[in-house]
């Protein structure tokens, strides 16, 4: 039988706890005849399931007969892309030819005898998306870990003129936390502040542990316990249930295993990414064990103004949470132990 599990970032693992109701939200709005919003970003700490929460919805609007979905690489000229994948879609071919929209200047295929070529992209994005949109279609862009980039930059600015202009088109993003705050403070992207982000939360323990359960024949009261070691981050209840499965050996027996493909496949990074404050309230919160603010801050010395800044930061990015008031924890499982044995900040 083939491992349930996966180690792998974006592919849809077998054992996938599903994010029902956020998925539903913005799949509603999308989907209605008068949409909420045409934008929608998701957000989360690295190995939330971003990717897959953003693959998920746009396979099911994918199965829709009513609905193009375009999956667009965010390092490309996306504009070009865009144009690119809809003029090669079966499906969209013969409605661009019937509305004699000429792409053969653009290098798309479609050229129309006695029809002048289209010389600009942004005309030839315009004329397709509304022969779609007349045709009773909507269209779906994604984008995986976007960030403030000039070509993406440019692409949402003219979507946002898309979006101005009444056409079908609807986009869904991902992205960290530092790279979405970036994009929706750049120049001309305000709009972005009103669309609607979607901060991915950690995986409901129950449902974890019924899914360990169920795959390993556990008492529920281990499965919980084994469920609750992975703090509900995503990537930590795949690996941990990755590892059993290989290793055919309790929970208890692969932590080693388990802290070091955490530590190699996404700690190291996060950490990398971090300033030196945010390192050093991080390891002040995994000295003090407690979570007691009052005890993290003098680990350092740190003053209540600064620590409240930095505070504020890690909370948004998801490292860390507020479980009461004067309290916070770090939110990622195993992550104190991987801090302290980095002993750097010493």
């Amino acid at each position: 039988m083939q491992n349930p599990f996966s180690l792998s970032f974006g592919k849809e693992p077998l054992s996938l706890i599903d994010r029902d109701y956020q998925n539903r939200e913005i799949l509603d709005s999308f989907t209605a005849e008068n949409p909420a919003y045409q934008v929608c970003m998701i957000t989360g700490v690295r190995g939330a399931g971003k990717t897959v929460a953003l693959t998920t919805i746009a396979n099911d609007l994918r199965s829709r007969r009513e609905w193009i979905v375009v999956d667009l690489n965010p390092e490309m000229d996306l504009l070009h892309q865009l144009a690119a994948e809809l003029s090669n879609r079966r499906e969209l071919f013969e409605l661009f030819r019937d509305a004699k929209i000429n792409l053969s200047f653009l290098g798309f295929g479609i050229e129309i005898d006695g029809e002048p070529p289209i010389t600009d992209i942004v005309v030839a994005l315009r004329r397709m998306l509304e022969r779609i949109w007349h045709s009773g279609k909507r269209v779906l862009i994604t984008v995986d870990e976007a960030s403030a980039t000039p070509r993406f930059r440019a692409f949402a600015s003219q979507f946002q003129i898309f979006i101005r202009e009444n056409l079908n088109v609807f986009l869904l993003m991902t992205g960290l936390y530092e790279n979405i705050a970036q994009l929706q403070n750049s120049k001309n992207l305000t709009f972005l502040y009103r669309a609607p982000k979607v901060d991915l939360k950690p995986l409901n323990a129950l449902r974890c542990a019924q899914k360990y359960q169920e795959v390993f024949a556990l008492p529920q009261e281990e499965a919980m316990s084994m469920a609750k070691e992975t703090k509900g981050y995503p990537f930590a209840f795949q690996v941990l249930g990755y590892l059993c499965w290989v290793r055919n050996q309790p929970w208890q027996e692969v932590l080693l295993d388990f802290d070091a493909f955490l530590e190699e496949y996404v700690y190291e990074k996060i950490w990398s990414e971090l300033s030196p404050k945010d390192q050093e309230v991080l390891f002040s919160m995994a000295v003090a064990e407690d979570g007691k603010v009052e005890n993290i801050r003098r680990v350092k010395d740190l003053e209540s103004n600064l620590f409240n800044i930095y505070r504020k930061r890690l909370l948004r990015s998801g490292l860390i949470t507020a479980p009461a008031y004067g309290y916070v924890e770090l939110a990622l499982p195993r992550f104190r132990e991987f801090i302290l044995r980095n002993t750097w900040l010493e």
